[in-house]
Parts: structure tokens; C-alpha cells; sequence
């Protein structure tokens, strides 16, 4: 199934960001790409960035998001300000799963100073070929859009 994905960065995940946006394309996905080119001299604000992706999602623009940073918190806590977005960071291949299958996880937050390379590369598909279980889980996630509206983000 090809996805439209958009990978974030900030000046930390430049090369991590373009070694994956090319891995995702030859799979088959369209892929857009956010964050300063590869001169990595010049800081970029993570909240730009991830507010930058995470509109798309929430619009539906975007299937799924992808944002690097140094632990990819920072990234995470922007992007979630964005009704409809479920971001997170996310360590290992369990965590990768679970989110997808739990939560609904439509934005991956990676620190590229806290995961190699060899482990994103491997969290990655994990988290675009996990379906969402719904059943119990899609109540829960109904719950925080009603949530959402509530507090007037949608």
C-alpha cells in the first residue's frame, strides 16, 4: 500500500531524514520532506517543523507523518497540538507496533541521538506495515477526538 508521508527535521536529523525519504520512495510511497537542506550549519526550530507536518496530517493532506530530532519530544509535543494527530516518540520495534495497533499512531517522532541508524531503518516499516486493531482501541481513540472538540482543536 503507498502512503503520502512527509519527513521532518530539524538541523540534527538532516541525514538520517534524506537516507530515509529515498529508502521510503523506492518503496513505493510519496514521500515530501521538511527541514533544512543538507548545510547543517544553520539551527532550525523542531516547532516550525513539526507544526509544519503535522497541519498535513490533520488536514488529511498526509497519510502519515515522520519527524526527527535530537530525542524527538520536542517534535512529538509540537506535532501534538494538531487535532486528529497521534504522535509519539517511539524506541524500539514494540513500541513501534504497539502504537500503530493501540493508538492509531499517524506521527512517528524518532531521536536520532537516542536510536541509530541500523534501528530506525528497522522501526520504520514496522510502524507503516502495523495496521490499526480498532475494536476496543477505536472507542479509546474516539474518546480523545471528542476530547479535541471539547477543547476547540478541531
Amino acid at each position: 500500500m503507498s502512503l503520502k508521508i512527509a519527513i521532518g527535521s530539524d538541523h540534527h536529523g538532516v541525514p538520517i531524514r534524506t537516507k530515509l525519504a529515498d529508502l521510503l520512495r523506492q518503496a513505493g510511497h510519496f514521500i515530501s520532506e521538511a527541514g533544512p537542506a543538507l548545510d547543517q550549519s544553520q539551527p532550525v526550530d523542531y516547532p516550525d517543523v513539526a507544526a509544519q507536518i503535522a497541519q498535513q496530517v490533520s488536514t488529511g493532506e498526509l497519510d502519515r507523518g515522520i519527524l526527527i530530532c535530537g530525542t524527538g519530544v520536542g517534535m512529538c509535543i509540537a506535532a501534538n497540538k494538531f487535532a486528529g494527530v497521534r504522535a509519539a516518540p517511539v524506541i524500539d520495534e514494540l513500541s513501534a507496533e504497539l502504537c500503530r495497533r493501540h493508538n492509531d499512531l499517524n506521527v512517528l517522532c524518532l531521536g536520532n541521538e537516542m536510536l541509530s541508524e541500523e534501528q530506525i531503518f528497522q522501526i520504520v516499516p514496522i510502524w507503516l506495515n502495523t495496521p490499526f486493531d480498532h475494536g476496543r482501541h477505536e472507542q479509546r481513540i474516539n474518546k480523545i477526538r471528542v476530547m479535541e472538540h471539547e477543547l476547540g482543536m478541531s
